[in-house]
């Protein structure tokens, strides 16, 4: 998850963003590898793949894993969970962000966001 937020950050300098837009697109990175690697059931050692690339309004964010499927655009919100902490990222994401894309394919996750900043 560190390089993933790391990443973020270098693209978020490279593309010249704002403040407030690379703080959001840290966010959405952080939160959407976060939910990969706890809830997405991966075998070891399969590597989640993140491109991101700057269009006009804001930032195109594409990922891939080998995960159980998960399509975030049905997912129900339940909201936060106040006993473990967590639970607000899908939330977020939606809030920050417009799911352009999901697919399953070749036993791999696809999404495709763009960041609404």
């Amino acid at each position: 998850m560190a390089r993933a937020i790391a990443a973020a950050g270098r693209f978020a300098a490279a593309a010249a963003l704002s403040g407030e837009s690379a703080d959001r697109l840290a966010v959405i990175v952080e939160e959407w590898v976060a939910n990969i690697v706890e809830h997405g059931g991966a075998p070891a050692g399969s590597l989640v793949v993140m491109r991101l690339a700057r269009t006009g309004t804001g930032v195109r964010l594409t990922f891939s894993d080998a995960g159980v499927a998960f399509d975030p655009r049905t997912a129900e919100d339940r909201g936060p969970n106040l006993e473990r902490g967590g639970g607000a990222g899908l939330a977020l994401i939606r809030g920050w962000s417009e799911i352009e894309d999901y697919r399953r394919n070749g036993g791999r996750n696809r999404l495709v966001l763009r960041s609404r900043s």
